[in-house]
């Protein structure tokens, strides 16, 4: 079974999508099969997957709302060589739609069951508030990456996010957990950001990833191009910043699913 990562931070402007967009395409690139889903109606992670937002027949507003099967409103041709749910406007009115429904904070994760075996890897790119779609994201998830800057803030909102996964988990899935953090646009001058990152290793320890993703202009760039880094410039720090943390992130699963057969 695949693993469900949803990508969160309520705090906006830390690369949350630009990390969904490069480490879904890392993954593909490594011929994994990989899903990811646009939940924010902002829909940057449909342009930055080479999509239109304006033109996609269907989004995740289908999905959640019409319960339309999840193939039927599924992109194939993206310019990160993934599969891709899309959003754009629509999936706001799927927010206020919600709220008729029954069980609404399991309806990606029943949308999601009978691909679950099919992907690899599913990413779920979240709003940067806490709604109800970010809830029913993190009701399908395994586990939460968090993508943050080394600031002072964005340490104080981490401790807000953690304390809403831990009550999320206890309501809607028993089962999540913080599945990594993600330094990014890091700049090892600023001695702010290693102070921050210090800080960081010592409250998560090995929660922290090693992989550290730079601040860098190809990945500011690609996504005007509606491409993933690595297929705008593959030699820019950043591309390869993706690269490493997607190596990181499949050693550590299958570290993990070591440990469950040796125990």
């Amino acid at each position: 079974m695949g693993k469900v990562i949803a990508v969160a931070n309520q705090k906006g402007g830390v690369g949350k999508t630009t990390t969904s967009v490069n480490l879904a395409a890392s993954m593909a690139a490594t011929k994994r099969k990989v899903l990811l889903i646009d939940l924010d109606p902002q829909g940057n992670a449909t342009m930055g997957s080479g999509v239109d937002k304006y033109d996609v027949p269907k989004t995740a507003y289908e999905l959640l709302i019409d319960e339309e099967p999840i193939d039927q409103v599924t992109v194939k041709d993206t310019s990160g060589f993934f599969d891709l749910i899309a959003a754009n406007s629509d999936v706001t009115a799927a927010e206020i739609k919600l709220m008729e429904f029954f069980a609404r904070e399991v309806r990606l994760r029943n949308a999601l069951a009978p691909v679950r075996d099919y992907y690899d890897y599913i990413f779920i790119d979240c709003p940067p508030s806490l709604n109800m779609l970010t809830v029913n994201a993190m009701a399908a998830a395994d586990s939460v990456l968090v993508p943050m800057q080394c600031e002072y803030y964005a340490l104080e909102g981490l401790t807000a996010l953690v304390d809403t996964i831990s009550k999320l988990a206890s309501v809607v899935n028993p089962e999540l957990q913080v599945e990594g953090i993600l330094r990014t646009m890091f700049d090892p001058r600023n001695r702010l950001s290693s102070d921050v990152s210090d800080q960081l290793k010592q409250h998560f320890g090995k929660k922290v990833y090693r992989t550290v993703i730079p601040r860098n202009v190809r990945l500011a760039e690609a996504p005007s191009f509606g491409k993933p880094a690595m297929y705008y410039d593959k030699t820019s720090n950043g591309s390869k910043a993706y690269l490493a943390l997607a190596g990181e992130i499949i050693r550590r699963h299958e570290e993990e699913a070591q440990a469950v057969v040796v125990d």
